[in-house]
């Protein structure tokens, strides 16, 4: 990865990782699915008056949108209004890193060096180790659900990676203009389970308080949740995932916990135990040997926007196959 890409991808952490400050106020005002919706519908009207529709085949569109838009969002808000603390929601919610990481072998044949492969690990057992440490003080459900959250991202991340790769005609895929229709998806289906679990009375009555004198706090979180962390940052996200494996791109989003529970320990007050805090390290550190030596298999993956259907596929496959060979001692010293 490129060091212009990895101060995207470092903007994308802190627009993130600030976000769940913007999702615990959301959250305490609005009913979750409602406000699920609300973040996403905001945008879909704009979008399908304005931006033109990405020429990428519609059931990889859907599973962008119902992984990243429905599934994450339905299930995080659930958990946080269910009592997940925000720091520690920000760090389990990133359990979509080695679910990306093993969905994109299963489904995209991504192929894995060691020193990713002991990242994933590392990481994985620092949230572990978080996990443990709270389901010691309270309820697991909540990080259960948020579990389900990381694995919704996943399938979304899979999603946007396969609708680039298959965009049509031969045309390069706007990974902004992707990600801005992704978010046409979700409203119908939040709306709709809001309607079903929480009620339409519930729903119009949090509205309706949003816009009274003490209401702008909620409408203050939404209006960060839609531009800057959706439009913003998803729209990064799914540049970089156009260019990069989902196993190098996807663990950055490890890098998201330290600015959600730094954040939320100063606003909020929430302070993390010791155990959490070694945790968080652990993550952090396999997230660093996870994005190391990426450079290589960038390359890879940089030109697949550019071919078409199931052309690209196989050339996705093969260039990975390729990148993942051992780079000579010369190239990697010129890197």
């Amino acid at each position: 990865m490129t060091n212009r890409d990895r101060l995207l991808g470092l903007a994308v952490v802190l627009l993130w990782g600030l976000n769940f400050l913007a999702l615990h106020i959301g959250v305490e005002h609005f009913p979750p699915l409602f406000f699920a919706g609300l973040r996403f519908v905001v945008i879909a009207v704009a979008v399908v008056v304005l931006v033109p529709r990405p020429r990428v085949p519609l059931r990889w569109l859907l599973l962008y949108g119902l992984g990243f838009g429905v599934a994450q969002y339905a299930f995080l808000f659930i958990a946080m209004r269910a009592g997940m603390p925000t720091g520690l929601a920000s760090l389990v919610a990133q359990s979509s890193a080695p679910f990306t990481v093993l969905l994109g072998a299963l489904f995209l044949r991504e192929r894995l060096r060691a020193t990713q492969i002991l990242g994933l690990v590392t990481a994985v057992l620092g949230m572990a180790l978080i996990g443990w440490d709270r389901a010691r003080h309270a309820a697991l459900l909540p990080v259960l659900l948020t579990l389900a959250s990381g694995l919704g991202w996943a399938f979304g991340n899979i999603g946007s990676r396969l609708a680039v790769a298959g965009g049509k005609s031969g045309e390069k895929v706007d990974p902004l203009h992707l990600s801005l229709w992704m978010a046409v998806i979700p409203p119908i289906p939040l709306f709709a389970l809001s309607f079903l679990t929480e009620g339409p009375a519930a729903a119009a009555h949090a509205l309706l308080a949003a816009f009274s004198a003490t209401g702008w706090p909620a409408l203050a979180a939404l209006a960060y949740t839609v531009l800057l962390a959706t439009v913003v940052a998803t729209g990064l996200w799914t540049y970089l995932m156009s260019r990069y494996p989902a196993g190098v791109v996807a663990p950055l989003s490890l890098m998201v916990p330290v600015v959600g529970i730094t954040s939320s320990w100063i606003f909020l007050g929430e302070r993390p135990t010791v155990l959490s805090l070694v945790g968080g390290v652990i993550v952090i550190a396999g997230a660093f040997a996870v994005t190391s030596g990426g450079r290589a298999r960038a390359t890879a993956s940089h030109t697949v926007a550019e071919t078409s259907g199931t052309d690209a596929a196989q050339a996705l496959r093969e260039r990975q196959a390729r990148a993942a060979e051992p780079v000579p001692e010369d190239v990697r010293a010129a890197g």
